[in-house]
This record gives C-alpha cells, sequence and structure tokens, in this order.
C-alpha cells in the first residue's frame, strides 16, 4: 500500500506533527531538500536507520548523509572543524553543499559506512529546513529511491520508486536540481572534493 501524501502549503504545523509522530515512532518520511526528495528518519536512532537501508537496498557499508537546521548542529556530530571547514560553512550554507568531517564518537557506524566520517548538509530549502526546526533533530538525507535507482524529483516519482516502503510523503513540489549536492571531504587539508555536483567550490564568490 503506497504512502500518504501530504502537501507542503497551508496548515504547516499540522504536516510536520504527522512528521515528527511517524519519526519518534521509528518511521521513514519522504521529503524534499534542496535537490532531490530524500529518505528521513532519526539518526540517533539503530532501527530508524536500518530501515532507511532496507528501503534502498543498500549494503552495510554506504555512508549515509545528514541534513540539519542550521550549522550550530554541526558539532553535535563531529569531533573536530577545520578552518577550511568553516569558510565552505560561511560561503555555501545553506545549500546543497555536503562536507564529510571526523565523525563524533556516538555516531551510529552505519551513518559513517564504518569510516569514521560523516557528511553533513545544511539544506538550501526553507520548508526542509523549517521541518528539520520543528522537529528538533537531523534527519537522514539520502536520496529517496533504490539504489542505483534514478534521484526522485517529486513526490509522485517516490511514490512509484518506494512509496510502498515509507511511511509519509511530503510534497513539497518538483525540485529544480538536474545534479546532487558536490561532497567535500573537510577532514584533510586542503579540502578535498569527492564528488563534483551542483556546486563549484572553486569558482570566483
Amino acid at each position: 500500500m503506497a504512502a500518504a501524501i501530504l502537501k507542503l502549503d497551508g496548515a504547516l504545523d499540522a504536516v510536520f506533527a504527522r512528521c515528527r509522530d511517524v519519526i519518534l515512532a521509528k518511521g521513514v518520511i519522504a521529503y524534499p531538500t534542496d535537490t532531490f526528495y530524500g529518505l528521513g528518519a532519526d539518526p540517533r536512532d539503530p532501527e530508524a536507520v536500518k530501515k532507511v537501508f532496507t528501503i534502498k537496498g543498500r549494503k552495510s557499508g554506504q555512508p549515509i548523509l545528514l541534513l540539519l537546521r542550521d550549522r550550530s548542529e554541526v558539532v553535535s556530530w563531529v569531533s573536530q572543524v577545520t578552518p577550511s571547514a568553516e569558510l565552505l560553512m560561511d560561503r555555501f550554507w545553506p545549500g546543497p553543499l555536503t562536507l564529510v568531517f571526523p565523525a563524533a564518537a556516538h555516531v551510529l557506524p552505519e551513518l559513517t559506512g564504518e569510516s569514521g566520517t560523516i557528511g553533513l548538509r545544511v539544506p538550501g530549502n526553507e520548508l526542509t529546513r523549517e521541518l528539520l526546526r520543528y522537529l528538533g533533530t537531523a534527519l537522514t538525507g539520502t536520496s529517496a529511491n533504490q539504489s542505483g535507482g534514478l534521484d526522485p524529483r517529486t513526490a509522485e516519482e517516490v511514490i512509484r520508486g518506494v512509496g510502498d516502503r515509507v511511511d509519509l510523503v511530503l510534497d513539497g513540489g518538483a525540485m529544480k536540481g538536474d545534479r546532487p549536492s558536490t561532497v567535500v571531504d573537510v577532514t584533510v587539508e586542503p579540502p578535498r572534493i569527492i564528488r563534483q555536483g551542483i556546486i563549484d567550490i572553486f569558482a570566483p564568490a
């Protein structure tokens, strides 16, 4: 049975409250980010994170990034923030730039792919940040598809792909991104590009 679709318009508090109920019950939502639709679960809950892997058909050892409401949350998830990381956050957050930090000791190894690092992003989508503020927690942000499938740009594409596996789908309209976020490793100096996506960190400011 396909998950219910809730529109992100009008009475957002009621929609966000439904999302909170799902997240607190160890469930998984599909929601819009600043690139594509993502799978959101409580990253502190091993059972919820396991569900994300199951939905995607993803093997262990592959990391999952987190979306944060603002950069003040970074220190809750990482063990070190370099000056280069600070500069990149200043310039590109909120926005589609994922930074890979050394993970704090408490971060679930499933999220790090046993690498000891964690990818974090503050999304450029204001509705996404509102949701994260309402929930008061970070969410997993991996794309709402099965591994190897096309990244979904609409709620309808989510339903066609994984609609019978998620608990709720938030419809924020069509996402405009034609490329994923850029991923940069800030555990090293100078930072190293892992995936060139929508943002060019070397472009003139």
